[in-house]
């Protein structure tokens, strides 16, 4: 489960940043093609935040959809997994959204 190691750089980095601040919570937006888990990332914080300043911390996921682009025909269509395949049949898609996790924002006392 790699979300445990992403998680850790998530909360680590919160941390660092806020310096010793009490953190209220975190605001996470997740990309669908990400290969990051959601539900996985929830349940990490919680035990990583124990014992820190984000100790009851709440976290908000923001799920992005994932979007591409045919170089091909050029049309725009939703991805739903990491199989980038257009409706016109062709492999030569850009991705547009969705394959990325970042710190929305932070919330501190």
């Amino acid at each position: 489960m790699h979300e445990l190691s992403i998680t850790q750089s998530i909360v680590d980095a919160v941390i660092e940043k806020m310096d010793g601040a009490t953190v209220l919570g975190v605001r996470l937006e997740i990309g669908k093609l990400s290969g990051v888990v959601p539900d996985s990332v929830r349940f990490c914080f919680d035990v990583l935040c124990t014992g820190t300043t984000l100790e009851g911390a709440g976290l908000d996921i923001d799920e992005v959809p994932g979007a591409g682009r045919c170089r091909d025909c050029a049309g725009e269509f939703q991805l739903e997994d990491m199989i980038r395949l257009c409706p016109c049949g062709s492999a030569n898609v850009e991705v547009l959204a969705g394959d990325r996790l970042r710190i929305k924002s932070v919330e501190v006392l």
